[in-house]
């Protein structure tokens, strides 16, 4: 406070006004840092961006993902990526770079511009870095354009290069154009791959600046396939330039008039609208915590679930269908970019809790992919099927939305999709592969591991024989709560016994740290996959039998039997998650004993928190008897999750690490699919408000030591029912494990929907 205290009374009152709760007068855009996932594969980008934005503005340098922390140079400034992604064509379209003089060479490689952290700030819907040139770029976006003010150090010319035949490091262009319309626009296209190895694809530009160009041209020519091409243009004066660029996957007019979203606004004022409809976003869930650090991680990661799906339509409605045809979008949002293996988990969870009318728009998209497309996606990027991943996640995603009320209208048509995929394959004539272990499973229970099956992209479920089947296991289930939900209980029912085909390929002879039992992969002919080992990585899908054999949180019974009852199931999960260690020193043993890099899937016998298939184990101790010990491995593993570039496990997969750990700090967890049941655990914060939601408080909440939860209700789970009709959960809490016996009954936990 910069004010003189007159008295004592003022004295006092300035004290009352420092102690406010921080939660009440924070700015959560502020609290927000952008850098935070850029290192160790977290893969998340710095730039600009508006919640589920097309276009973006964020720096390019060497990583495969568009960015790291610790690049020494920046290539350019690119308008589209994706957040926390896994492999390698991540885009970065369109690269703009200002200069204060033309390179030797256009090779970006080698025209790169160093830059230091000292002069770099990074936001919601804003960016900015002076460059070793002395050039300050500052970046925002609209929903469809991405914007860059470029200021140029007094008496250097202004120069600006854009480079549309080179995007993000191992992201092919195979073709491109350029072309100049009249004295501050440039037009064309990139055509570039696919992710995962994906077919190429075509995006449309507009590129307009606020001042006219004294002088442009061009390197590699006009139009082409892949090799170095791009327009460079400069500027009469040293005055700040803003460039705005558009992008469209429709056609060039589809980019022109997307750029009426920031037609005749100044840079200043794009920002101030993207910092505003970050506020808004943000402001959905409020927090009480006088932690700056705390509110920085927790707002970071509920930003980074806000980036996708990404926005699919142009500014008049009009989209590129998956029959490659233009289709309208009328009065709703058509999105695009569906990491359904890792968002099924929880962040397609979160958005409807949020954002319910984003997830009716979702749910409408996915069924328009299969109207136009001709079946249900797995990993649909811009208008295709890549098929990477394996198992059915598009089931228990779209479920979760009927669920949630977000399929309205549109429940039988959803269904019939969702039966047609659960009970076929796709033709050979298809781009999908849709469940093409069904075959075999559907006539033996189980997908055979088969390393020789042929594959229509990156991944096939008969290459990861045994994962498959317990995704598909998990994705019946869920199904046949729809069916019997919409009345089809005949289908009900045959699926109800299809959710327990994991126990066709439990091998009880299996041992393995003196634990017996473990899922084992089977042969196309029925035999046992030899030779095996539990801790191996035949037959699972980034995972071994010690990660997936946990996937079976819809028989909780049948599981624990095939344990060897609860006593030993519950040793195993200790094992699994070096509890007593755990208890010890929590943050040493997450980083040492559990699961340590991003991409370590095998020969593991321990929890791993940078990747899907176990994410939901913690709450395995509720389901099985044991609630205290969910909330200190929660608790544990919010340890890894930290305020700065390293901040985040594994890859964020589109938000999907994140949403996990907004969860875990709000004190519920989705962990059935289909059910609408979120198990309960300790709150990380004394309060929790979340926006046409419940209000959660714990009070005495410490993050920095392990808590378990005391009290809160007679059961262990919440309806999602009651968080959307404002439910008021209060939590008790101890740091004595003695007095944590809540939900420890049988009467307490849920009943298992296929059990």
């Amino acid at each position: 406070m910069r004010v003189k205290v007159l008295s004592a009374i003022w004295s006092l009152l300035s004290a009352l006004v420092i102690v406010v709760p921080v939660a009440e007068t924070a700015d959560t855009v502020e609290s927000v840092d952008t850098f935070i996932g850029t290192q160790d594969e977290g893969n998340t980008f710095p730039g600009a961006s508006m919640p589920f934005g097309m276009t973006h503005s964020s720096p390019i340098g060497s990583h495969y993902a568009g960015w790291r922390y610790d690049d020494p140079a920046i290539r350019g400034f690119g308008h589209f990526f994706l957040s926390g992604a896994g492999c390698y064509e991540q885009g970065g379209l369109v690269s703009i770079l200002p200069t204060t003089g033309l390179p030797r060479s256009f090779d970006h490689r080698r025209y790169a511009v160093p830059y230091s952290h000292e002069d770099e700030v990074g936001k919601p819907g804003y960016y900015r870095v002076r460059l070793g040139s002395g050039v300050l770029v500052e970046s925002t976006a609209t929903t469809r354009t991405g914007v860059e003010r470029f200021t140029f150090p007094a008496g250097t010319t202004a120069h600006v290069l854009v480079n549309v035949g080179q995007a993000n490091d191992k992201e092919p262009v195979s073709g491109s154009s350029v072309r100049v319309v009249g004295d501050r626009t440039l037009t064309g296209t990139v055509t570039a791959q696919a992710f995962c190895g994906g077919r190429p694809y075509t995006t449309y530009f507009t590129t307009t600046f606020d001042r006219p160009f004294a002088r442009t041209g061009n390197w590699g020519g006009e139009s082409g396939g892949a090799g170095l091409r791009g327009q460079w243009v400069s500027f009469a004066d040293g005055a700040p330039v803003t460039a705005y660029t558009a992008l469209s996957h429709v056609d060039a007019e589809g980019a022109d008039r997307n750029l009426a979203e920031s037609r005749g606004m100044t840079f200043d004022a794009v920002r101030a609208a993207a910092r505003a409809a970050w506020r808004r976003e943000l402001d959905s869930i409020s927090i009480s915590t006088a932690d700056a650090t705390d509110r920085t991680v927790f707002y970071t990661a509920l930003y980074h679930v806000l980036l996708q799906p990404l926005t699919g339509n142009d500014i008049d409605g009009r989209y590129r269908g998956f029959d490659n045809r233009i289709h309208h979008a009328d009065g709703w949002t058509y999105y695009e970019y569906f990491s359904l293996w890792d968002t099924y988990r929880a962040q397609n969870q979160l958005l409807a809790l949020l954002r319910p009318e984003r997830a009716r728009d979702i749910g409408r998209s996915l069924l328009a992919i299969e109207e136009q497309g001709g079946w249900l996606p797995r990993w649909a990027y811009a208008n295709q099927e890549t098929n990477t991943m394996t198992g059915d996640p598009v089931t228990p995603f779209l479920v979760d939305l009927w669920r949630f009320g977000a399929l309205e209208g549109l429940e039988e048509r959803a269904y019939a999709a969702l039966w047609r995929n659960a009970t076929s394959v796709p033709p050979a004539s298809s781009p999908f592969e849709g469940r093409s272990g069904n075959p075999s499973y559907l006539s033996r229970g189980f997908v055979q591991y088969d390393k020789a099956f042929p594959k229509k992209g990156q991944d096939v479920d008969p290459h990861h024989g045994a994962s498959a089947t317990f995704e598909y296991a998990l994705a019946d289930c869920a199904l046949s709560i729809m069916a019997a939900g919409l009345g089809h209980h005949e289908d009900a029912a045959v699926l109800r016994g299809r959710g327990r085909n994991y126990r066709v390929l439990w091998d009880p002879s299996v041992t393995d740290r003196g634990f017996t039992g473990f899922p084992r992969p089977r042969l196309a002919d029925g035999r046992w996959l030899e030779p095996y080992t539990a801790q191996g990585p035949e037959g699972f899908h980034e995972g071994t039998a010690w990660q997936y054999q946990w996937l079976v949180q819809h028989d909780i019974p049948g599981l624990v039997d095939l344990l060897g009852g609860q006593d030993r199931a519950l040793a195993r999960l200790d094992d699994f998650f070096a509890y007593a260690d755990l208890v010890a020193d929590p943050a040493r043993t997450v980083r040492e004993k559990w699961v340590v890099g991003p991409y370590d899937y095998y020969d593991q016998f321990r929890y791993n928190p940078n990747n899907e298939p176990d994410l939901h184990a913690p709450w395995m101790y509720t389901l099985i008897g044991q609630p205290w010990k969910t909330s200190a491995v929660v608790r544990a593993a919010q340890t890894l999750f930290v305020a700065g570039p390293s901040g985040v496990t594994g890859n964020d997969d589109l938000g999907q690490m994140s949403a996990w750990y907004v969860f875990s700090a709000l004190g519920l967890y989705p962990v059935e699919p289909g059910t609408g049941r979120y198990v309960l655990h300790a709150p990380r914060f004394e309060e929790i408000v979340v926006e046409g939601g419940p209000t959660i408080t714990a009070p005495g909440a410490d993050p920095r030591v392990l808590q378990y939860v005391e009290g809160v209700r007679d059961r262990v789970w919440v309806d999602h029912a009651e968080l959307v009709a404002g439910v008021r959960l209060d939590f008790t809490l101890t740091d004595d494990p003695a007095r944590a016996r809540w939900g420890t009954s049988p009467e307490s936990r849920p009943s298992a929907p296929c059990g």
